[in-house]
């Protein structure tokens, strides 16, 4: 049983994303006060992540993400696990997927004539390893190859346990992006890049928008570009300067409004109940084709899309 992002985008012209999964295991108690986040959770509580993404599509995701983004085998090995381990840590974010879509389609999903969830292998910035915050500015200092290396074996091991397409999400800059879509392509495997913003023209790492869209083009297994992990209120004027520079899919999944302190690890802010809904058909009208959730997004607020645009079908 698979599915395909063209298949998925032949039937609607909007596919609904998930939203973040660590808010969710901490809603659960569990602490994610780590270098891993909620990748340690693969060994420490797998039965929890399955809840979780069985909570989003429940609530109309389209699409279900592993929990892989801050998974990767130095990682593990740094916390002491063996190599083995490691490759079997990220398998399991996304066979974790696979049997929740799977169990979610059986009991409900295939009844409702809603489309089969697509499976995506999540891949977070080289920074997210570091866990010092350099996720957000893109700044550290690696080789080409050594980026190179660290991506391959994790997208690999993601591949073969089922991914049916990558999110590469959050990334900085543009450099590291062009490294990763090189192998995605080389690995025959389709993808979107995602990039995180300072500004409604520049992403982190200073990069604009104009010069990605460049850098990127043509590639024959890139399926969306956009935005993710950014301040919502920047998200419509990011969709529509990304129209004007590409005819690809533009995909949308900002975090709730709250702001981070990357310094601190704390969020601070109070995000404003029954907005998503709101924001979300305002991207879709911007142009958007995919659009969720990142960082401190629920269930109910891609409960909120759903319901948006059951109605505007």
């Amino acid at each position: 049983m698979r599915t395909s992002f063209d298949e998925i985008r032949k039937e609607k012209d909007l596919i609904i994303l998930d939203g973040a999964m660590a808010t969710e295991l901490e809603k659960k108690g569990l602490d994610l006060n780590d270098e891993l986040w909620s990748a340690k959770v693969l060994e420490s509580q797998p039965q929890a992540i399955s809840e979780v993404h069985y909570d989003y599509f429940k609530n109309g995701a389209d699409a279900g993400t592993s929990a892989s983004y801050q998974a990767s085998i130095a990682g593990f090995l740094k916390k002491g696990y063996s190599e083995r381990e490691a490759k079997d840590f990220i398998a399991r974010s996304m066979e974790l997927l696979l049997e929740t879509r799977s169990r979610w389609w059986e009991e409900e999903g295939k009844s409702t004539g809603r489309c089969l969830p697509l499976a995506v292998g999540s891949i977070g910035p080289y920074g997210a390893y570091l866990a010092d915050g350099s996720e957000y500015t893109g700044n550290y200092q690696v080789s080409e190859k050594e980026l190179e290396e660290f991506h391959r074996d994790r997208m690999e091991i993601l591949k073969e346990a089922g991914a049916e397409m990558f999110a590469l999400e959050t990334f900085p800059c543009l450099y590291e992006a062009v490294v990763c879509a090189r192998v995605m392509e080389q690995l025959d495997a389709d993808y979107y890049i995602s990039f995180s913003f300072k500004n409604s023209s520049q992403i982190n790492g200073g990069d604009t928008i104009e010069a990605c869209v460049k850098a990127l083009g043509g590639l024959k297994h890139l399926k969306a570009v956009g935005v993710n992990c950014t301040q919502p209120n920047l998200v419509t004027e990011i969709i529509r300067t990304y129209k004007l520079h590409t005819p690809l899919p533009i995909v949308a999944y900002p975090n709730s409004g709250e702001t981070y302190d990357a310094c601190c690890k704390k969020w601070h802010g109070v995000k404003e109940p029954g907005l998503y809904g709101q924001w979300a058909a305002n991207w879709y009208e911007a142009g958007a084709g995919l659009i969720g959730g990142c960082c401190r997004t629920t269930p109910e607020d891609i409960h909120e899309i759903f319901t948006w645009y059951q109605k505007y079908r």
